[in-house]
Formats: structure tokens, C-alpha cells, sequence
């Protein structure tokens, strides 16, 4: 898979039901760290809200994954927000649903519908981009090699992240897995140390 996709982040998209008011927010994330992060940064900006429901899922594989009801019935709210995530066959993504009670219960079926059209209209708001997979290395080289390990950094159009130059120098790059092959050809022909390095 060299590439997939995922959003960019949106937030306080509003939705109303029988005088209950649900507020979407959908976020980019690579961690379930990240997650936490958002979770705080929502709860924050609503603190008296009802409930914080929400659904990630993370991975190529979009094998990791949660739906959280919050004290909402089982599986009213985290579950149907997941479904909307996996409609829109986005992953790497965050979708949380503020809800503040209106006075009226909306019953079982009326809270699955308000979560899931709530998530609905905010993936619905969001832009959908394709994200490149990126692949890391670490090059270590001497002086003498610094400038032909450029020169196969910019031919293969990688990203320098990270590079420490001295005498024994090391560089971090990061490059679309297209071009795997081509860097691991040039830097073996050179003979100059590379590794893999994976990145979560």
C-alpha cells in the first residue's frame, strides 16, 4: 500500500435533535497519544457538555480501533460513529460527539441516529486527503561521503528529518515506498550503511 486516507481536522460542527444538541469533531491522528490529547482539548472547550462519545481508527490495517459511549447506552453512540468512519474508508482518524441534553430522551434508536448523522455531517465537512506512505531510514557515513549521500537524498526526492554532520555524520530521511528500491541501490552501490527504521 503506498498510499491512504485520512482528513483534516475539523470541529463544532452542530447538530440538533428534540432540543439535544450534539457537536462533531473530527481529527487527523497517528497515536493513540494524540487521541488522549484531543479528548482533553474537547472536553476543555465543552465542560458541561452531557457526554464526550467518540470512535477512532488507527493503522494501515485499520485493525486498531474503539468506540467509546460515554454513559450513553451500549453501543448508541461510539458504535454508529465508528460505522461513519468506516463509511467514509478513512483511517488514522478521530471522531468525537459532544452531546448536551435537551430534557427530551430520545430513546435507543433516536440516539444511534443523532450520533451517526452527527459524525456523518462532520466527516461530511471535512476535506479527505491522501497521505503518502513514508518509509525511514538512518544513513551513517563518513566526511568523504557526505555529498554523495545528498546527492542520492535529492534523486530520490527524500526528506532530510533528522541529520547530525561531522566526521562520522548520520542521516534520518523519510521517502515514499516507490522509491525504496532506487535509495537502497544507489547507497549499496556507494557502500554506504543504511538501516530501516520503523516508525510509529
Amino acid at each position: 500500500m503506498d498510499s491512504y486516507f485520512t482528513i483534516q481536522n475539523i470541529e463544532n460542527i452542530l447538530y440538533k435533535d428534540k432540543a439535544s444538541k450534539f457537536f462533531g469533531f473530527a481529527y487527523s491522528v497517528n497515536s493513540e497519544f494524540e487521541i488522549k490529547e484531543k479528548l482533553e482539548l474537547v472536553k476543555q472547550l465543552h465542560p458541561k457538555a452531557t457526554h464526550h462519545c467518540y470512535a477512532y481508527r488507527l493503522g494501515l490495517d485499520k485493525n486498531n480501533y474503539r468506540a467509546n459511549d460515554d454513559g450513553e447506552p451500549n453501543g448508541t453512540a461510539g458504535k454508529p460513529i465508528l460505522g461513519q468512519i468506516d463509511s467514509f474508508s478513512v483511517t488514522n482518524v478521530l471522531v468525537i460527539v459532544v452531546r448536551y441534553f435537551g430534557g427530551t430522551k430520545l430513546g435507543v434508536s433516536g440516539l444511534i441516529d443523532a450520533y451517526k448523522e452527527c459524525a456523518k455531517m462532520t466527516l461530511q465537512s471535512t476535506q479527505i486527503i491522501e497521505q503518502k506512505v513514508l518509509i525511514y531510514y538512518e544513513i551513517k557515513c563518513d566526511y568523504t561521503s557526505i555529498n554523495k549521500v545528498y546527492q542520492i537524498i535529492n534523486n530520490t526526492k527524500a526528506t532530510i528529518v533528522e541529520q547530525q554532520v561531522d566526521n562520522q555524520s548520520s542521516f534520518l530521511i523519510a521517502l515514499e515506498s516507490n522509491k525504496i528500491k532506487d535509495v537502497e541501490t544507489k547507497l549499496i552501490d556507494e557502500r554506504i550503511e543504511y538501516k530501516f527504521i520503523e516508525k510509529k
